[in-house]
């Protein structure tokens, strides 16, 4: 038996250390903002949601009843969900490269934050990656080994990324990109199979379609036509490119975010003066690949692009890409990868760095104790938050009595608006306002009340604010108002 080097052992024990850590932060990782505001969804089971589409809220229902309502239950959702998405991608990476080579990838594919975001933050990009994956290998079988059957298996897999979120739509434009230019597959576009294949793809997509129509095509207008409408009104940011280009960096590790870029320049300087036709397999990944990325990369001077919208593309990229990392630059992905890992979990653990953002996994559950002891003592009917989705939706996490959005102030509150409560009903009750001040400078109190509160209520009373301490230092800082007499308007 050959003996293995011991660089090889040293990679597999990263590797090994990398997700024992992400194991550890199941149980220590406290709730993100969006762990809360996807668990909400889940409290209220819907065909569909303003924001995204269910997938979600089924994944995180379900875990939440099997192992109780709790943060732990959440993360384990998102964990176990991202190992079938990590499985899948290495029986994807066999179709493509020897067991050795497919393990390579599968490695690449786990030194990544995108798979800790993904098994760490619940997201509607957990499903979608995971159905992503699925749809690119029973779409790869129905292409190479001709079973009609799995035309059909790619069509559910597609309807149920799609029922996860929007960025399904590139799956089967990708299918259709690759048959349009590979030679040797393009006579499939006369047959019926992938064709039944997208109609089987909106069948199963039909949740969605059908809440849509119930609800005036409130979430496409949302993610589409109103984004669409922020672009057209652009002014070029070049920051936003660099915005977008530093965060997919920390995503990947940069050495493999900068060998795709390599691996970009090389397919250009191949096929610049050739006419030859490219590898199926090459142009299968790249077809969904290079829309995705592309895209988003194109928009990026006009419109903040998230740092998880490109995530789809990354599943068929890295598969790609990992035939130009040689053994050297794979060796520092994979060191790169454990410091980085080593000190998010520092991070977690004893929270050096203070996050001055409502981003954040710390305070919250002392944050709702504390707010239920001001309701209290203040008689106060019911709470609310306004700033987004954040607050509101950390505090229904730990919270026995529902908290408002900021549609109690006529503001848009995303899925709050949807929820089915009738603000109506709090007319003439007194409330409790909790706004966070992400950025503060002290632990003092305001100077002015917020004009927003005194349009809806009869008067406004600051009390004095909370403060959430770590390690004996303030790090977070939340402004309470005793608000009185609520005047509810009709929109």
């Amino acid at each position: 038996m050959q003996k293995r080097s011991l660089p090889e052992s040293l990679l597999r024990y990263a590797i090994a250390a990398i997700v024992f850590i992400r194991i550890l932060s199941i149980f220590t990782f406290g709730p993100m903002p969006q762990d809360a505001y996807y668990y909400l969804y889940s409290q209220h089971p819907s065909l569909s949601y303003f924001d995204h589409p269910p997938a979600i809220a089924v994944l995180l229902g379900f875990f939440t009843w099997v192992f109780g309502s709790n943060v732990v239950a959440i993360k384990l959702a998102d964990s176990i969900l991202t190992i079938g998405t990590v499985l899948l991608f290495y029986r994807l990476a066999l179709s493509f490269y020897p067991g050795r080579q497919a393990i390579r990838s599968t490695m690449l594919l786990l030194s990544t934050l995108m798979v800790s975001v993904l098994s760490l933050v619940s997201t509607p990009d957990t499903p979608l990656i995971f159905f992503w994956t699925l749809s690119l290998l029973t779409l790869y079988r129905a292409l190479q080994l001709d079973e009609k059957a799995y035309w059909i298996f790619s069509g559910i897999a597609m309807g149920l990324a799609f029922d996860s979120k929007y960025t399904a739509v590139f799956l089967p434009f990708g299918l259709l990109l690759f048959l349009l230019l590979s030679g040797s597959h393009r006579r499939l576009l006369t047959t019926i199979w992938p064709w039944l294949s997208c109609i089987v793809m909106m069948l199963v997509s039909a949740p969605v379609i059908i809440w849509n129509f119930q609800h005036h095509f409130a979430s496409f207008a949302f993610q589409g036509s109103q984004r669409m409408g922020e672009i057209s009104a652009f002014s070029i940011k070049p920051k936003f490119t660099l915005g977008l280009l530093g965060h997919q960096l920390a995503l990947l590790m940069p050495v493999l975010f900068i060998t795709l870029f390599y691996g970009l320049y090389a397919l250009v300087r191949k096929y610049r003066k050739k006419s030859a036709e490219m590898h199926p397999n090459n142009l299968f990944l790249l077809s969904f690949f290079l829309p995705v990325f592309l895209l988003f990369l194109l928009i990026s001077p006009v419109y903040w692009i998230k740092i998880n919208w490109m995530m789809p593309a990354y599943i068929s990229g890295i598969l790609w890409a990992s035939s130009y990392l040689n053994e050297k630059w794979f060796k520092w992905q994979m060191l790169l990868s454990l410091i980085v890992h080593l000190g998010l979990i520092v991070e977690i653990l004893f929270y050096p760095f203070s996050i001055r953002s409502d981003d954040t996994w710390l305070g919250w559950r002392e944050l709702s104790v504390k707010v239920s002891l001001i309701k209290t003592q203040q008689h106060a009917d019911f709470v609310f938050s306004a700033d987004g989705y954040k607050t509101s939706a950390e505090l229904n996490l730990y919270s026995k009595n529902f908290i408002y959005g900021q549609n109690v102030l006529g503001e848009p509150g995303l899925e709050f608006d949807f929820l089915g409560t009738d603000l109506s009903k709090l007319s003439g009750r007194d409330a409790i306002f909790i706004d966070s001040d992400p950025l503060f400078k002290d632990i003092g109190m305001e100077t002015l009340i917020p004009e927003k509160l005194k349009g809806y209520f009869s008067s406004v009373r600051q009390l004095p604010p909370i403060i959430i301490e770590r390690n004996n230092k303030p790090v977070r800082k939340f402004f309470v108002y005793l608000c009185k007499g609520y005047h509810y308007k009709y929109p």
